[in-house]
């Protein structure tokens, strides 16, 4: 666990959903390579395609095809895997694992939770409900509000549809454009060591906690809660 600043108790956890609490990469995956098939291409190997699983059609296109957004032919490939996504959304999708435990967990210390993710809503909604989080206090997907992350502004909208204000929330994630959203929100930032993570070093992205395991997430708010607790009985 790395960790930076000593934290306030939060009455809500926010989470990014690809990557830190659901493991979609496999689903991801079938439908670009079902992509590739089509064009006569042999499947691109999985691990390729695992940890760019978080920058969603960008991330997949990039690996299977070497093909970047701005250029030719990008938003016809877009088009055809997410159509082929939608059709299997949870084939293969699930949890990752403690991360159950760690959502109970949170409520039963009264804490309100949320899904805050750039997938949009026409993949977020029905997914949510088939991969067990449909307790989620607020689901706002990419296109809810008029910018996506590492914009703030569907944080704030989550803390807004929860009631409280913005530091009075945590953020997690396992992309840097998370980290960036959950800073420029006021909030409590935490690095997920277990989620995609991207090409990217998590270390550098300047959270407040890096942490490897939901467990240790749990651990660390049970902490935070029963500390506050303790000074308010001090007080």
């Amino acid at each position: 666990m790395t960790t930076r600043n000593q934290p306030s108790a939060p009455l809500a956890i926010l989470f990014d959903l690809d990557g830190t609490l659901a493991d979609t990469a496999p689903d991801l995956a079938a439908a670009v390579n079902l992509l590739r098939e089509a064009r006569g291409l042999d499947a691109t190997p999985y691990p390729l395609l695992r940890p760019t699983a978080s920058a969603g059609a960008r991330g997949m296109i990039g690996a299977a095809f070497g093909i970047a957004p701005e250029e030719a032919g990008y938003d016809e490939l877009r088009d055809a895997f997410l159509a082929n996504y939608e059709t299997a959304l949870a084939v293969r999708s699930s949890l990752f694992d403690g991360v159950p435990a760690l959502l109970d967990g949170l409520v039963e210390l009264g804490l309100a939770w949320g899904v805050v993710t750039n997938k949009a809503a026409r993949f977020t909604d029905p997914l949510v409900g088939q991969i067990g989080l449909g307790g989620a206090g607020c689901v706002i997907s990419g296109d809810t509000m008029a910018h996506a992350k590492p914009h703030p502004a569907p944080l704030l909208e989550a803390a807004r549809r929860l009631g409280l204000a913005p530091e009075q929330c945590w953020y997690v994630g396992d992309d840097l454009r998370d980290i960036q959203a959950g800073r420029a929100a006021g909030m409590l930032t935490v690095a997920c060591a277990w989620g995609y993570c991207g090409a990217t070093e998590p270390h550098s992205w300047d959270a407040d906690y890096l942490l490897d395991t939901p467990q240790a997430l749990l651990a660390l708010v049970r902490d935070t809660v029963a500390g506050a607790g303790r000074g308010e009985l001090a007080a």
